[in-house]
């Protein structure tokens, strides 16, 4: 009986740790300004190792993949990610793009987390003014909203 009782608590404490949010991310970059703009938020890039980087795994399993970043995200933020995955491959506009972005951006290490609100130049081009950058932060989805809210705070 002491068995099962403590297979049945380990069930339950796997399936809470185990629970995977749904999160709206984009891979166009294109199509996540006109949201941006559009809905008056600014944007977060994920730039990831997806299939590769313990760190970002990290970062989805602590943080991504809670329901409080959810409703963050979907008040605060359009969410794009760029991933740079070993297994799979991506179709090629996508992985130029990835890997533009990255250059612009300056990412030498993942997990990277850009917040950038995109600007329409004259020209009809794109300008992105860097709020801030931050990675995986310890101590759960809490804390790492606190750092990433300390970048939207208007002036």
């Amino acid at each position: 009986m002491k068995h099962i009782l403590l297979l049945i608590i380990i069930l339950i404490t796997q399936s809470k740790n185990a629970q995977i949010v749904e999160l709206n991310w984009h891979t166009d970059l294109s199509k996540a300004v006109s949201i941006s703009i559009n809905e008056k938020k600014p944007i977060m890039l994920f730039f990831t190792g997806s299939d590769w980087c313990g760190w970002c795994m990290r970062l989805k399993k602590e943080v991504f993949n809670h329901e409080k970043f959810k409703v963050w995200t979907n008040e605060n933020i359009i969410l794009v990610e760029l991933d740079f995955p070993r297994r799979k491959k991506l179709e090629p506009n996508l992985l130029n793009q990835n890997r533009e972005l990255a250059r612009i951006f300056g990412v030498s290490s993942y997990p990277t987390c850009w917040l950038v609100e995109p600007q329409i130049l004259e020209n009809s081009k794109v300008n992105f003014l860097k709020l801030g950058k931050l990675g995986y932060v310890a101590g759960g989805t809490d804390k790492w909203i606190s750092v990433a809210e300390k970048f939207l705070i208007k002036n």
